[in-house]
């Protein structure tokens, strides 16, 4: 099971993203562990400057922006 954090303090932009990593996670059948993190001080812990940024199994795989849907699905893969 993949571990996956969204990190972000509750923008459109974070919620658009976490709602699209579980819409790919259901799609593909893939057991995922999603949390959302607001906590500014655990989001810059991860060096993310800007959000959403999203981190997979403790390693920042994306930062700023919504990620499209063949960028998640290839998360989802690996």
């Amino acid at each position: 099971m993949k571990e996956i954090k969204v990190l972000g303090t509750g923008c459109a932009n974070c919620k658009a993203t976490l709602k699209l990593i579980e819409e790919a996670a259901r799609e593909r059948g893939v057991e995922v562990k999603l949390d959302k993190v607001e906590d500014i001080g655990q989001i810059m812990s991860y060096g993310v400057m800007s959000t959403p940024g999203v981190v997979i199994d403790g390693k920042v795989v994306h930062a700023g922006g919504v990620p499209d849907r063949k960028t998640v699905a290839s998360w989802l893969e690996g």
